[in-house]
């Protein structure tokens, strides 16, 4: 699968079971990726888009339902414990910090970043999309 997650500047996800930020652009960005292939997620990372926007697939269980060309969008979870079904990561970084208390936690040590690409966003001057394979 490919993993897709926004992380502050110490790898922060979420804080108090909230998200630390969010961006339209960003929102954008994931489904013009996605486009013609599933995107899965949560019900609470579902209502950061859309209503209407088709090929969003969403269960609490997701990362277990997703194939292996499936994207899934991972925002309240330690995506660790699924590193071994994931064949790609794509990483937006705030480049900022947020409080946190879930963090991403697989070392990317053991992936090859192969693309980073700095973006303007619509509540960030710059947000950073690197992706990972292994």
């Amino acid at each position: 699968m490919n993993l897709i997650a926004c992380v502050d500047d110490k790898m922060g996800m979420l804080f108090n079971k909230r998200r630390q930020s969010m961006d339209r652009v960003l929102r954008a960005r994931v489904l013009e990726m996605c486009a013609g292939k599933k995107l899965w997620m949560n019900t609470y990372s579902r209502k950061q888009f859309d209503d209407n926007t088709e090929g969003i697939n969403v269960a609490e269980d997701f990362m277990d339902k997703a194939g292996s060309d499936d994207y899934c969008f991972a925002e309240t979870i330690s995506p660790a414990a699924y590193e071994n079904k994931i064949n790609r990561i794509i990483l937006y970084k705030w480049n900022r910090v947020y409080p946190a208390d879930l963090y991403f936690d697989i070392d990317l040590k053991n992936w090859r970043l192969t693309a980073s690409t700095d973006f303007a966003g619509s509540s960030h001057d710059k947000i950073t999309e690197e992706i990972y394979e292994k």
